[in-house]
């Protein structure tokens, strides 16, 4: 039988963090190589145009074109608020005056004596990207962005929703095996990452909104309350972009599943430490998995090596998680390597293994469906 090997979730106590912080457009670098930044510096910031509106003041006013530049008051370059007169007739006799307003506020980009019209650019949206950690500046990429180094603890989970977010680790449960209920959760978390144990109550994620907690942790979620909590279904695409107003990421799976001893252990140890999350996932190819960083003070503690490939050989006995459907989020063992290829459902031919899951359900899965998990 050959050797297989597949990743893990990462569970480092301290390690070496490296973070590329990159502008989806051109623009201008704020920092440089050497530079010492918080989690809310801004490395960088672009400038994205705003719509150019487009004013039919002949049209408007029922006059020809040409003669435009006789009825305006404003002229290219000028700026302009939301309903300002930008044209405007004389009438006879003062009366019946024609008046023009600019429909939204920006800047007098055109004038056309062809048309009549004038284009009126609305204001650019600022696009500015932070450090998300505190670290060093080791790369700076010229209109693009900054590469930021930490040094600190990093963990992975299977699975989150919502963006980027910092705030103090509060461990608010005393086992893995412990639910998070709203009773956990007081007042003076406004503002932290609340770690729990085994799951989340629905009721704990409706009242961590209320009270502005920014990131729940736990080992498993109930697919139903996420759904019910996100308003809608969760599709295969990549996560982090909903519209909540906190992240959540489990480290085991779905349903109530108790957090891995050694994540519980790192998290209690991080208590009262300032964390950043991101809740975004994405479990096809790309994986992108969701992620706790605490920096660290340098020097307190020599960083620890990433786990090697021996220490991720697939093998009888090894537990596992499944990271597809239909079993996503389940744990089990390996019962089984069988060498030859199998024929799957989309036509591929690929190896598998034979899997005991922890509800004592044997199951073929393909070898690259699944994840060796950490014990103790």
């Amino acid at each position: 039988m050959g050797t297989a090997y597949t990743p893990g979730l990462t569970v480092s106590g301290n390690t070496v963090i490296r973070k590329t912080r990159r502008l989806p457009i051109k623009g201008e670098v704020l920092v440089k190589e050497g530079d010492t930044v918080n989690a809310d510096t801004v490395v960088a910031r672009a400038y994205l145009p705003g719509i150019l509106q487009t004013v039919r003041v002949a049209q408007t006013l029922g006059i020809e074109p040409k003669q435009i530049h006789s009825v305006l008051k404003v002229k290219e370059g000028d700026t302009v608020e939301k309903d300002q007169i930008i044209a405007e007739t004389k009438g006879f006799l003062g009366l019946f005056r024609g008046v023009c307003k600019s429909p939204v506020r920006g800047t007098v980009e055109l004038i056309s004596p062809v048309t009549g019209h004038v284009g009126v650019r609305e204001p650019p949206t600022v696009i500015e990207v932070n450090a998300y950690v505190r670290g060093r500046v080791v790369q700076v990429m010229p209109e693009e962005g900054a590469v930021i180094e930490t040094e600190g603890a990093f963990l992975q989970g299977i699975f989150g929703v919502g963006g980027e977010r910092q705030g103090i680790l509060r461990m608010a449960v005393q086992a893995p095996d412990e639910v998070l209920t709203e009773a956990h959760l007081t007042d003076d978390m406004a503002g932290t990452i609340v770690v729990g144990g085994a799951g989340i109550e629905a009721g704990a994620l409706r009242k961590a909104a209320r009270l502005g907690i920014v990131g729940l942790v736990a080992g498993g979620i109930r697919d139903t309350d996420l759904v019910e909590f996100l308003g809608y279904d969760i599709g295969v695409a990549i996560t982090g972009q909903e519209d909540i107003p906190l992240s959540i990421i489990v480290t085991e799976g779905f349903g109530v599943m108790r957090m891995a001893q050694r994540t519980f252990n790192l998290l209690r140890r991080l208590d009262g430490q300032l964390a950043s999350i991101n809740g975004a996932t994405q479990i096809r190819a790309g994986v992108i998995r969701p992620e706790i960083v605490v920096p660290l003070e340098r020097g307190d503690h020599p960083p620890e090596a990433m786990p090697t490939a021996e220490s991720q050989q697939l093998d009888l006995g090894v537990p596992i998680r499944i990271i597809r459907e239909p079993y996503f989020g389940r744990l089990g063992r390996v019962r089984a390597l069988p060498p030859e290829l199998v024929e799957i459902e989309s036509g591929a031919r690929v190896r598998v293994l034979e899997a005991e899951l922890d509800d004592g359900t044997v199951v073929v899965v393909p070898r690259a469906n699944v994840e060796i998990i950490a014990e103790g």
